[in-house]
């Protein structure tokens, strides 16, 4: 890998990129909209296939597949990739040297790791030493990805791959529970109609290598009770794998960052997604390697990001190439601060939802009955938030890590 020189004189600032503002406000949108709580109005209403969509659409599925809402954290995971060769082409054009990008680099992931993990920790006793969140995973990663934004395209590209598949193979390697090992132990019911067999029991949830590795490291923390599970089967390891996810934004970036055409973009775009898509249903449908959000399996991190780029597409399509530019203000205002409207949808929902009771009364969601109460109540809250998110950005207070 080399290392580029420091820059002697001053360097042309790199265009912003409007389209990655908006689908990163799209992104958070679909975060911060959890307080609508659609899948619990569709709870309510188990015969109108309208909710049932949109409440599938707003809950994570239970171990292999996707949902909309699946999307959330390798879409953010993403654009950080497509966001880190601008963002290095800027500070470069500032005067910044490697090693004073590389310190800012360590700086911003150490906060991104201490700022997810106190995020988690606002509900418990004591601080919550977990590691897979969305902010610690990026945060985890960011280190690496930042020297690989230095590599070439060849480097790159052999780089994920030797992530992803180094990473299959360990699943592969660490061994199956015995034979009659009781899964409720970890969480895992007898019966749960989730579990695989053959070779794809190795990404099973809670006996795989991943979750044997928390039951070690998260046990170095100080904790309440020691760690025998996480309940979603999430884990600490996902960082790697979503790594390769960050890497595929960057291809991304650089394409964007180039001189080429809309149209060649696009091009690249669409046939990138498309062989990515292909190649995880491949290894998916053969039973190599299921596709599962919850601990980001390399199929997951090939599915998730062929949707990526044609997100990608689609809004740079919509707004830097056909510049259908005049609707979309509400993603940009959320896009542009991001990290804010992390912090605000994770800390602050609950505390405006308390407040609407305060002043409206404790019933005043039962307007439309109790069924859309959840939808009722949580307008308002979505509504305020944003309305935070836009004074900020008339003001210009724009949160960076």
């Amino acid at each position: 890998m080399k290392i580029p020189p420091p820059v002697t004189g001053p360097a042309p600032m790199p265009a912003r990129i409007v389209s990655v503002d908006v689908y990163r406000g799209f992104v958070m949108l679909l975060m911060m909209a959890e307080v609508l709580r659609l899948s619990t109005v569709a709870d309510a209403l188990p015969g109108n296939a309208f909710w049932q969509f949109l409440g599938w659409n707003q809950s994570h599925v239970p171990w292999t597949g996707g949902s909309l809402h699946d999307m959330i954290q390798p879409s953010f995971s993403f654009l950080v990739g497509v966001a880190l060769p601008f963002s290095i082409a800027s500070r470069t054009a500032k005067g910044a040297t490697f090693n004073s990008l590389l310190k800012h680099t360590l700086v911003r992931s150490l906060i991104l790791v201490l700022l997810g993990i106190f995020l988690r920790s606002l509900h418990s006793t004591q601080t919550n030493f977990t590691f897979e969140d969305t902010l610690t995973q990026i945060g985890l990663g960011y280190p690496f990805l930042f020297l690989l934004g230095f590599a070439t395209r060849r480097t790159q590209v052999v780089t994920v791959l030797l992530i992803l598949a180094g990473y299959w193979l360990a699943f592969v390697l660490y061994p199956l529970p015995a034979t009659g090992f009781d899964t409720t132990l970890v969480g895992v019911p007898a019966d749960w109609p989730h579990n695989m067999q053959g070779l794809a029991a190795h990404w099973n949830k809670n006996t795989n290598l991943a979750a044997a590795f928390d039951q070690w490291f998260l046990n170095l923390f100080p904790r309440e009770k020691p760690f025998a599970y996480n309940r979603g089967g999430y884990v600490t390891l996902s960082f790697i794998p979503t790594l390769g996810t960050m890497a595929l934004g960057l291809f991304a970036g650089r394409a964007l960052k180039s001189t080429d055409t809309p149209q060649e973009r696009i091009r690249f775009f669409l046939i990138t997604g498309a062989c990515l898509l292909a190649a995880a249903a491949l290894l998916h449908f053969t039973g190599i390697c299921p596709i599962v959000k919850r601990i980001w399996t390399p199929s997951w991190t090939l599915f998730s990001g062929g949707l990526c780029f044609f997100f990608l597409t689609f809004f740079y399509w919509l707004t830097d190439v056909a510049g259908r530019q005049k609707y979309i203000l509400p993603l940009v205002v959320i896009g542009m601060n991001s990290i804010a409207a992390y912090v605000i949808a994770d800390g602050f929902g609950g505390f405006i939802s308390n407040s609407l009771s305060i002043h409206l009364g404790q019933n005043f969601d039962q307007v439309l009955g109790s069924a859309y109460a959840p939808l009722v109540r949580g307008i308002p809250v979505l509504a305020m938030e944003w309305l935070i998110l836009y004074w900020m950005y008339r003001k210009k207070i724009f949160i960076k890590v």
